[in-house]
């Protein structure tokens, strides 16, 4: 039976906690107040991730991500559901295998976190419509609103998702914590729809808090519908302050402080999306856009949203961005790859913006009073350079100190002297840096006077505290510790000097690689204090056991531990050889790691150190063998097109009106992903002297032309900007091409045939709720030739791949007979001993085929990728099919991407693998794409 959901609005704890999702079927109760979520009356600090299951298409990988998130730190995972994924057409929903959220809900769980739903309907994501399924643009009603045809249709997809979601809520025993109610809808808005989005979950049985996330630091809707129609229990706000500009990663807040508004005074300040990478809108690589939004900006922003406003709620975008396969993307921001600069990269490797997320989710899962704060008075530093804000938590007096410059631009690394609890400490800031300082707490059986180092955790292992403190490289820091009586300091490691006075021992110190002492007497339980720099902080992990918690130095990552018998096992991932150290209860003498045996002995500290073994080497084979055909028979006048759907509409529900009649829009015909050919026959006058063509294809689209199989030229497609908006007229000669005539091409009084293959890249967002934006056509808007009558037949996708989706395939011929299937028959085609670099193109489309074998190491995480050598030609793009799967697009108009993920479970890893390409070209070339070959991103151990 459900717990009734109730909204406490004055509860005061004296005892805070960050709770960990239940694993077990016992239902739970999330309530709120102004300062924080709590779940069965305990509070939490929510730390989310985001992470789109849709961009990676292979669920064995969705645990490493989940388990990833969960060993930096964080409780809680994002999820958008993508209404697109699900359902290639009208009344038809698919949730198996890839898209099987059931198990993915699953696997959260099991993970230990717990799980912001975010099921839209709309979601943007910079996905194709936004996530609304393009045959909702066939649908009468403006999208994102309360009109009727599109409330039919996107309840139907909110009564197959959200049933889905309940079973799994906290309140059932699942992860699911809260559920977000569409995605930045604050333009035009419809207080009635917003309100039957939340009616029609709640009658789904939904009945964790609804929220919902305003776009860009505004709070218009919010204001606005407080507690009218619409309003939801829990609003937050997204924020991008360092913008998208991954080109000039020097940038430093364009977009604003960054500060996460209150929006009410009963509920908890609510990050709901909060910038964590980027967009690469300039084509400058993902690695720009991770400097861009690196450490630096991660230590300064999240820091002072976290002291200065007091937020409790927080999800970053991206966690992991992953890969935009097949016609996934949005044509206007992005182009395959979707890493975004995110802390986990594309290939699920780790970077430095993972490391900080690790130290900031470490405080917050060990600094409990954290979640209920108040502004307090900050205690002064002697700098005017620098600058304090502090907080407190009211119940047990821990105060939280943002010490940053002033000007939140600053290079400078300045030194001050703070006047705190009675106290002179020194504190250093480096430009674009903050440090989060806590005074009056008990850390663990200690109580902490005042520290100008981070901490970054604490536990209680073996009878005693272990504590890990950190800051800058060179800066001084000082730690005080209240005792009843001198305690006595043995410094194990590094220069640390100590001195007692009126209750209070202080540590003096410097923050040079790790230093650790060790604390006992003055009346509690000893303490082995660590501190030690960014680095040597972002070394420790920390995971529990049934033991207790344990701390781990070294390895790549730690999944899991357990003490079983005196041995303490660990499953970690292991990249290089090195030290390996774990602080764990004294009963734990031996250590394994994974299947090995890792020989260790006791230090100083107490703890057990080992050395690691290497990974083996895991080599990749060469790509040889090619096979290649060429295609494009629909350019031919003798083609039979007969089976072909006739385009003969008059009408459309468009607001775009066509150039010219019959209706070409490949939307209306029930073709709405990737390349479709249209075929128009003509009786030919004589006179006739140019084609005159119209297309949308969406930014870096293009359409090329035959007429009665010459080839005539090509042209690029119209983009979103010429769908006007409600505040711009539409262009009205939107992607125009006009291709003469040559002398002597023309069959007066007989059949002539004009064949146009048009590149959709992918549809409009709708992130205005306007159908202008949303539902500007795809393919040819018009087309005539000189006055004749042309009538015309259309064909793309021959159907949703019950694998892989709807959002594979488009309509290439060698798509639709199968030349991307591992399973085709390629040996009737021309062999060729080199890459399809030492091949010339001709204008249409060329079908490589080659097969590969991989056998690589058990136990063993070997991410593969394929590289594209040399610069990409505007000349030709490239689709790259990986047993079947459309994984990427390559060439000069699509990005700067020359490296493709093959994911494992896409991926063959203990077998054979057929990788097909597809290359289009719109002018002869010299030589095709290429050289081609594989790569590893990485070797890990996985034990």
């Amino acid at each position: 039976m459900r717990r009734t959901l109730s909204v406490l609005l004055t509860m005061l704890l004296t005892c805070a906690t960050l709770v960990t999702p239940a694993r077990a079927t016992d239902s739970r109760e999330v309530t709120y107040d102004r300062y924080s979520l709590m779940v069965d009356g305990r509070r939490v600090v929510l730390q989310a991730a985001e992470f789109h299951y849709f961009r990676l298409p292979s669920p064995r990988l969705w645990r490493d991500v989940l388990e990833k998130f969960k060993a930096a730190g964080f409780n809680a995972v994002s999820l958008y559901f993508s209404w697109a994924y699900h359902s290639p057409k009208s009344g038809v929903y698919d949730f198996t295998g890839v898209r099987d959220v059931d198990r993915l809900l699953r696997m959260a769980s099991e993970a230990g976190l717990y799980v912001i739903a975010r099921p839209g309907p709309y979601i943007n994501a910079e996905s194709s419509g936004g996530g609304l399924p393009a045959w909702v643009k066939t649908v009468p009603g403006r999208a994102r609103s309360s009109e009727s045809g599109y409330q039919a249709a996107y309840r139907e997809w909110l009564h197959h998702i959200n049933p889905i979601i309940a079973r799994h809520q906290i309140t059932e025993g699942g992860p699911v914590i809260l559920y977000n109610a569409e995605n930045e809808y604050q333009v035009n808005t419809d207080a009635a729809y917003m309100q039957d989005i939340q009616d029609q979950a709640r009658a789904d049985g939904i009945d964790v808090p609804i929220t919902t996330n305003d776009c860009c630091d505004g709070g218009s809707w919010s204001s606005t519908w407080a507690t009218g129609p619409g309003a939801v229990q829990i609003p937050g706000i997204d924020d991008y302050p360092q913008s998208f500009e991954c080109a000039n990663p020097g940038l430093w807040g364009p977009w604003g402080e960054g500060l996460t508004e209150r929006l009410r005074d009963d509920i908890p300040v609510f990050a709901a999306e909060y910038q964590a990478g980027a967009i690469d809108v300039g084509n400058a690589g993902y690695d720009k856009c991770r400097e861009l939004t690196g450490p630096a900006f991660m230590k300064y922003f999240y820091k002072n949203n976290l002291v200065t406003t007091g937020a409790t709620m927080f999800s970053y975008y991206m966690g992991y961005g992953g890969t935009n396969w097949g016609w996934l993307a949005q044509p206007n921001d992005v182009y395959t790859s979707y890493d975004y600069g995110a802390p986990i990269t594309e290939a699920r490797r780790l970077t430095p913006k993972y490391d900080e997320f690790k130290r900031q989710g470490y405080f917050l899962q060990a600094v409990t009073p954290l979640a209920k704060t108040d502004p307090i008075a900050a205690p002064p530093v002697d700098n005017p350079a620098l600058t304090t804000v502090a907080r407190a938590n009211p119940d047990t007096g821990t105060q939280f100190v943002l010490v940053k410059h002033a000007d939140r631009a600053a290079t400078s690394t300045d030194a001050a002297t703070l006047d705190w609890a009675g106290h002179r400490v020194p504190v250093q800031v480096k430009g674009r840096d903050a440090h989060v300082l806590v005074a009056g707490y008990d850390l663990g059986g200690q109580r902490l006077t005042l520290s100008t180092s981070e901490i970054m955790t604490h536990a209680a292992i073996g009878g005693r505290d272990v504590a890990v403190l950190y800051g800058t490289s060179g800066s001084p820091g000082a730690t005080l510790l209240r005792y009843g009586s001198e305690p006595r300091v043995t410094v194990l490691d590094g220069r640390v000097t100590s001195t007692y006075s009126g209750g209070d021992l202080r540590l003096d110190y410097t923050h040079d690689g790790l230093a650790r002492l060790l604390v006992t007497g003055g009346g509690r339980r000893p303490l082995l204090l660590l501190i030690g720099t960014d680095a040597e902080a972002a070394s420790f992990w920390r995971t529990d056991t049934a033991s207790g918690p344990v701390l781990v130095r070294g390895t790549d990552l730690v999944r899991a531990a357990s003490v079983n018998h005196g041995t303490m096992r660990l499953t970690a991932d292991v990249a290089a050889a090195g030290e390996v150290e774990v602080f764990a209860p004294p009963a734990a003498h031996r250590l394994r790691i994974g299947g090995d045996d890792v020989r260790v002995t006791r230090t100083s500290s107490g703890s057990l150190l080992g050395s690691t073994r290497p990974p083996g080497p895991a080599p990749l084979p060469a790509l040889t063998g090619w096979r290649a055909h060429a295609e494009s028979p629909e350019a031919q006048p003798g083609f039979d097109d007969s089976r072909w759907t006739v385009a003969d509409r008059t009408t459309t529900t468009s607001p775009h009106p066509p150039k010219t009649l019959p209706v070409l829009y490949a939307d209306d015909y029930g073709y709405h992903y990737g390349n479709v050919w249209y075929r128009g026959h003509f009786t030919a006058t004589g006179a006739e002297t140019t084609i005159d063509l119209n297309a949308i294809t969406g930014l870096r689209g293009n359409y090329l032309v035959w007429l009665n199989g010459r080839y005539l030229g090509s042209a690029v497609g119209g983009v979103q900007a010429d769908s006007g908006d409600q505040w711009t007229p539409p262009n009205p000669d939107p992607g125009p091409g006009h291709f003469a005539i040559p002398s002597g091409l023309l069959k007066p009084g007989a059949d002539n045939v004009i064949a146009v293959l048009v590149a959709n890249m992918g549809h409009n967002d709708d992130w205005i709720a306007d159908d202008l934006r949303f539902k500007q056509p795809r393919g040819l808007v018009g087309a005539s030739v000189g006055g004749t009558p042309i009538t015309w037949r259309i064909q793309g996708a021959a159907g949703v791949d019950p694998v892989r989706g709807g959002l594979n395939n488009g309509g290439l011929y060698g798509e639709r007979t199968g030349w991307h299937l591992p399973t085709y028959p390629d040996k009737s085609w021309r062999l060729q001993s080199a890459n399809p670099a030492a091949t010339p193109l001709t204008p249409g489309v060329t079908w490589y085929r080659t097969s590969f074998r991989l056998d690589l190491p058990e136990n063993r995480d070997v991410p593969v990728g394929l590289r594209f050598g040399g610069e990409p030609s505007p000349a030709y793009r490239v689709q790259i099919f990986l047993n079947g799967w459309n994984v990427g697009q390559y060439g000069g108009d699509i990005g700067p991407q020359k490296d493709f993920s093959l994911p494992a479970g896409l991926l063959t890893e203990h077998g054979t693998n057929t990788l097909a390409l597809a290359v289009t070209a719109e002018q002869p070339v010299p030589a095709g794409p290429g050289p081609i070959s594989l790569f590893a991103y990485g070797n890990v151990r996985v034990d």
